[in-house]
């Protein structure tokens, strides 16, 4: 059975950071695109950032230069680092296991989200 677990949230002032973390089990995790998508209250579930297996990245334009997508291969677990945060970044950011090695799009295999706030 397919488990991504994520952890990390919180609330943070303006300017501050987080860094996300995914726990991921019961698949083949080291060949496998990764993503991070986020649903702010009212808005449709967006991309933030992914990285294939090969470690190759790509970012939403609203966090490139803050945010940071990596993964450790040894620990089943991707991490999104988030710098200089925005009160527009407050959302419900969510995991997902892609399809294949590639950056071939989300699987049905989410995580049941994490909550960032940032307000002052």
């Amino acid at each position: 059975q397919v488990q991504l677990v994520e952890s990390g949230g919180g609330l943070v002032q303006p300017g501050g950071s987080l860094r996300l973390s995914c726990a991921v089990s019961g698949m083949v995790f080291s060949p496998n695109a990764m993503y991070w998508y986020r649903q702010a209250p009212g808005k449709e579930r967006e991309l933030v950032a992914g990285i294939t297996g090969r470690g190759e990245t790509k970012y939403a334009d609203s966090v490139k230069g803050r945010f940071t997508i990596s993964r450790d291969n040894a620990k089943n677990t991707v991490y999104l680092q988030m710098n200089s945060l925005k009160l527009e970044d407050t959302a419900v950011y969510y995991c997902n296991a892609g399809r294949g090695t590639f950056f071939n799009g989300p699987s049905g295999y989410w995580g049941k989200g994490t909550v960032v706030t940032v307000s002052s």
